[in-house]
């Protein structure tokens, strides 16, 4: 897989797209409407990537990551994403998204709007600026983890080595279900820790 699409240009979609640069993917972000909006953020914040619509994000991509506030979830190009491997950044915060009783994990409500995608939860419980202070070559010691969450083996095992590549160790949580442990509100939310750690917290 060599290209890499980022929906979002915030702060944890530029971070992330640096990262993926930095690792010699080809790397395209959009924001919301007409990229010509974010096209000078781009080439500031993350030179050597492209911007681009959300539309060719979704078509071009291998790997798609999805770094927006979760109530715009349903806004990404469902049709686009078939088959594609959709890793799933967006955090529920009731402030922003309301008070939900019907939650479980939230990526379980963006599997369910992409039914035809690879949807694995991750990169959404390490703040944005550690994940770009703490990007490690694999054996460093003190290596930071990243959780992932899914229901696809497959799908699974892409973004470890995805997370890998950008700089991090990669700890399975289970199936998607189980990417609530990732949360706000949860021990490992916020956590920079390394791959044993962040396997304690999960099982707090």
């Amino acid at each position: 897989m060599t290209t890499v699409g980022i929906l979002g240009a915030g702060k944890l979609g530029t971070v992330l797209a640096r990262l993926a640069v930095a690792a010699g993917y080809d790397v395209l972000v959009a924001g919301s409407g007409d990229p010509a909006k974010i096209r000078l953020i781009v080439q500031v914040l993350v030179p050597g990537a492209s911007a681009v619509s959300a539309t060719e994000v979704a078509a071009k991509a291998d790997i798609v990551v999805l770094a927006l506030p979760l109530g715009k979830y349903q806004t990404v190009p469902a049709a686009e994403l078939r088959g594609k491997l959709v890793i799933d950044a967006m955090n529920y915060w009731w402030e922003v998204d309301g008070v939900r009783t019907d939650l479980g994990s939230s990526s379980e409500l963006v599997q369910a709007f992409l039914p035809e995608s690879r949807v694995v939860k991750g990169f959404n419980h390490m703040g944005y600026h550690d994940v770009e202070a703490e990007s490690a070559k694999a054996g460093s010691p003190g290596r930071k983890a990243i959780a992932i969450a899914g229901d696809d083996d497959s799908a699974l095992a892409a973004a470890a080595a995805f997370i890998d590549s950008l700089g991090f160790d990669a700890v399975i949580a289970g199936p998607l279900s189980t990417g609530v442990r990732m949360e706000p509100g949860t021990p490992l939310f916020g956590a920079n820790e390394d791959a044993a750690t962040v396997k304690q917290l999960l099982a707090s």
